[in-house]
């Protein structure tokens, strides 16, 4: 299973440009630990895995709209839509669906 966390954190990298220390505060844990994720020194616990596959699935609908770097900046300011939240807040507070729905606004052309 480490090999399969290993790609999914470069997923997550490749498509969001965020760092392992991004994943680490975005799922609420340490950068050392995401690092042993993508050595396969460990594996992350069932809550953790949840939250990985969840943000990686959320970063790849977002790369549907914005080079990574472009996506990073999406996910780390504030959003008049989220009432001056960053949508990485949200997802750190487990609020995905929030986050989820402001990118299918972008679908609509709605907000940019």
């Amino acid at each position: 299973m480490s090999n399969a966390v290993a790609k999914r954190l470069e997923s997550i990298q490749e498509h969001s440009g965020i760092s392992g220390r991004d994943v680490a505060q975005l799922l609420d844990t340490t950068p050392q630990t995401v690092s042993r994720w993508r050595t396969g020194q460990s594996t992350p616990q069932p809550r953790h895995l949840e939250r990985l596959l969840t943000l990686e699935w959320l970063v790849s609908q977002l790369a549907a709209y914005y080079a990574s770097e472009e996506a990073k900046l999406w996910l780390f300011s504030p959003h008049s839509l989220l009432n001056g939240r960053r949508p990485a807040d949200l997802i750190a507070d487990r609020r995905t669906d929030e986050v989820l729905q402001l990118i299918d606004q972008l679908d609509s052309a709605s907000y940019i």
